[in-house]
């Protein structure tokens, strides 16, 4: 049995708000270089759009931080499943994640990466329910703030389907 997908955000919207979002990474950024890590697997779609329209030097590395599994609600235990390849001391770095709910993952693994003692260290996500959060967590920039909705697509998934939709959809459970 199929799932029903409504569209929250069509795509034009999405592409746009991400080349707004990359020109303002850019201006804040300028003179310097920028390190992104991309959480996987999620925000690997996010990722490399964002990088594409970013104007100053891009270093990219990649972690896999889970606390999901296969289930609709952060389970709340957190695990680091791939570390940084490259040290990010005296670099500026910026995580970026798909989308934030309650602030757990994030927060534990912000606390991880400052004691790498990066230059900076902000925080950019596509999505942001701030509904959810239970954990404070600063974020620097946020494509856009959602209501507390399952969603999938852009990277986004329900059991490892759906993250290839080019929209972020809605998913009727």
């Amino acid at each position: 049995m199929e799932d029903k997908i409504s569209v929250l955000i069509p795509q034009e919207e999405l592409e746009a708000r991400i080349r707004e979002m990359a020109a303002q990474i850019s201006k804040d950024y300028e003179g310097e270089s920028l390190h992104l890590v991309c959480i996987l697997r999620g925000s690997i779609f996010f990722t490399c759009e964002l990088a594409k329209y970013i104007t100053v030097p891009v270093t990219i590395d990649f972690m896999s931080v889970s606390s999901y599994g296969d289930g609709t609600e952060s389970s709340g235990r957190i695990k680091i499943m791939k570390d940084l390849d490259d040290p990010i001391k005296d670099k500026n770095v910026l995580v970026v994640e798909d989308i934030i709910d309650s602030g757990r993952t994030l927060s534990h693994l912000l606390s991880f990466l400052k004691v790498r003692e990066p230059k900076s260290l902000k925080l950019c996500t596509l999505l942001d329910k701030p509904d959810r959060r239970v954990v404070d967590v600063d974020v620097d920039y946020v494509g856009k703030e959602i209501p507390d909705l399952f969603v999938v697509g852009y990277g986004l998934d329900y059991a490892q389907k759906y993250r290839n939709l080019p929209y972020i959809g809605v998913v009727e459970l």
